[in-house]
């Protein structure tokens, strides 16, 4: 067997495994996974509710695994899903027959690979995404091209601690095996800054952290694409935000 052969292989099964995990991932009852630190709710199910449980129309969500998010949506919006694990698909098909979702799409390019047209969506939904993707300014700006006027980026990431802490340490040494093993997330990037200058018309989000070790940091919220009117003020840099200081991505 050539190196190239066998390596294509490995690469196989691992991604087999790895969408058979996340598969078992959805079956975890989320109401029971607690938020830390968090303002407004207390279980991943509740922020999941309140992030997902209102879009309307045309929605592409970003990796969406092996389809954890779908029980979130309402059943009538239409549902595009870019994956580019294909062992994933089977499972996402599934999850979406559960729960009554019938107008779907599944392309399986890149994640940063978008195929709708501009200006063409009414939300585009990430999580767990912007740690793993090569350039998050460039997919940041393909998220604006693809929506429409005043349509909404829903993110959910886990992110960098504050520099000096314990976490943001190990954070920091850890990320070149991390993003080894764990198919390119980076613990320890500052996602919010990239969103922030992104050039949304205004950006809110909020922290909180969970009970796991590395990746306890997380970041919450929704940036609107700027309407066609306010091209011109975004272009000098007047652009509105809401978010936390740094020294809310907190430690563990």
């Amino acid at each position: 067997m050539s190196p190239i052969t066998n390596s294509a292989g490995w690469q196989n099964g691992y991604r087999r495994v790895l969408a058979w995990g996340m598969a078992k991932a959805t079956e975890a009852d989320e109401q029971t996974i607690k938020l830390h630190d968090c303002h407004d709710y207390t279980t991943m199910a509740d922020l999941k509710r309140s992030l997902l449980g209102h879009l309307q129309g045309r929605v592409l969500e970003i990796g969406p695994g092996a389809g954890t998010n779908l029980t979130y949506f309402p059943p009538d919006i239409h549902w595009i899903g870019v994956e580019p694990n294909l062992f994933t698909h089977l499972y996402i098909r599934q999850e979406a027959e559960r729960h009554g979702l019938k107008d779907i799409e599944l392309h399986g390019q890149p994640a940063e690979q978008f195929p709708v047209e501009d200006g063409s969506l009414d939300a585009v939904v990430s999580t767990y995404v912007l740690c793993s993707v090569t350039d998050i300014d460039t997919t940041l700006k393909d998220i604006q091209r693809v929506l429409k006027p005043d349509g909404k980026f829903v993110f959910m990431e886990h992110v960098a601690a504050t520099d000096g802490t314990c976490t943001r340490t190990v954070q920091d040494g850890i990320t070149p095996v991390w993003k080894t093993v764990f198919d390119h997330c980076h613990p320890n990037r500052e996602t919010w800054r990239n969103l922030e200058k992104a050039g949304f018309a205004t950006v809110d989000y909020q922290t909180f952290r969970l009970s796991i070790p590395v990746v306890s940091p997380h970041i919450a919220g929704v940036a609107t694409r700027a309407s066609i009117d306010s091209k011109t003020e975004l272009a000098h840099g007047q652009s509105k935000s809401r978010q936390p200081t740094l020294g809310d991505i907190h430690d563990i």
